[in-house]
């Protein structure tokens, strides 16, 4: 039997936090090195969007009146894939249906991923008045090299010129996203891209090592010798640099890749984090639409049917378009808590831990990987750079 969300029924529904997520599978091509849930708009008939907003209100109609007593949500992200393949206003109709179905809190943080090349001063002008009150923009690199290999379609500098030209037109909250670790890349290029994207002025940057994942053009062309793979100490390398410059720039590090501009000083309040992106990591409730998008309520996740067509099919019939799903038990609970709370600054509350995983906690300090205070175990830059390795030495 397939899952169903009501599965969720009898978790504590009304005492965490809800979100939104809607996946715009749509883009104007697809990168070398995504694996993403996306597919060229060019290549999908004319029909295609008009098929997917029909198929995605009707899931928010359907969703919203699975759970009603969810809402209203603190967070609203547009993914993809390019969510502004679509219209400022067909962004705006689901903005709207949201709001009248689940709700939106006052402050709610309405983002959107933009690729630099579908935005202009009409544009950005659109996704203000829709709604839109944050921008995430995909720059990953400065260099044109880079971008070349990744098979980006942006120029180099366009991503600057946008988030100046959002700046200038309302935008109070501009991400911009960079990826370091390409094939080639050396340390004084992406020392560059960093620089570059403070030009720009951003509120936060989010900055992620290459992840080369299988099935992709540029994981064959890595198998095939064509480019090199990048080794783990160049990795380190670019890491510490961003965290030298980032910091030296004002940004505050939150989570192992993220990096937020403070409006009161390094150690007050910071409102330019991820606010949608840290509800995943503390684990809030959100419900996600679209095809392949995930979902999580109470203990329960589910996942829904990846392609686009089959995703519009159930839609029309009036099923909610669920491929598959999970409840988790107390040990995976407590292994995502771990995992994702260790990313933070904010650290893990000790009290999460066994106590025959407490005495390797203590190691994690004892080693200089991390600091604990107030009952809470925090990574420093050292323990950063060996997160992965620190989180599985803990729940072994």
């Amino acid at each position: 039997m397939r899952f169903h969300p009501s599965d969720a029924v009898g978790q504590p529904l009304a005492e965490r936090p809800f979100s939104v997520y809607i996946h715009v599978p749509f883009c104007a091509a697809r990168c070398g090195y995504c694996d993403f849930n996306t597919y060229v708009l060019g290549s999908m008939g004319a029909d295609a969007v008009a098929t997917y907003l029909d198929a995605a209100h009707t899931e928010i109609e359907t969703a919203a009146g699975q759970f009603p007593d969810r809402g209203p949500a603190r967070t609203l992200f547009f993914g993809g894939g390019t969510p502004t393949m679509l219209t400022p206003e067909q962004l705006g109709g689901l903005i709207d249906h949201v709001r009248d179905t689940w709700g939106l809190t006052d402050d709610a943080e309405v983002t959107t991923e933009a690729n630099p090349e579908t935005l202009d001063a009409p544009v950005l002008d659109g996704l203000l008045a829709a709604g839109v009150n944050r921008l995430s923009m995909g720059m990953q690199s400065a260099d044109r090299g880079v971008l070349k290999l990744l098979d980006r379609v942006h120029t180099p500098g366009r991503a600057v010129e946008m988030a100046r030209l959002a700046r200038q037109r309302g935008f109070e909250d501009i991400s911009l996203d960079l990826i370091f670790g390409t094939p080639g890349e050396t340390l004084d290029s992406w020392r560059r891209s960093l620089e570059t994207a403070l030009e720009a002025s951003p509120d936060h940057i989010s900055a992620y090592s290459l992840i080369v994942e299988e099935g992709t053009r540029l994981a064959a062309r890595i198998r095939r010798g064509e480019v090199p793979m990048t080794d783990e100490d160049d990795l380190a390398d670019k890491y510490l640099a961003a965290e030298e410059i980032l910091t030296g720039a004002g940004f505050v590090n939150y989570e192992v890749s993220n990096w937020a501009r403070p409006t009161a000083g390094p150690d007050g309040p910071d409102p330019h984090r991820a606010e949608h992106n840290m509800a995943y990591w503390v684990g809030d409730d959100w419900w996600g639409i679209g095809p392949g998008a995930h979902s999580h309520i109470g203990e329960a996740r589910w996942w829904n049917v990846k392609h686009p067509a089959r995703y519009a099919a159930l839609c029309a019939d009036g099923e909610l378009p669920v491929d598959d799903g999970e409840v988790l038990g107390p040990e995976e609970h407590h292994e995502e808590t771990v995992l994702l709370r260790l990313r933070l600054a904010d650290g893990l509350p000790l009290a999460e831990l066994r106590a025959d995983e407490k005495p390797r906690a203590a190691r994690v300090v004892d080693d200089g990987l991390g600091v604990e205070s107030d009952g809470v175990l925090r990574l420093n830059l050292r323990g950063r750079l060996l997160a992965d390795r620190i989180i599985t030495d803990l729940l072994v």
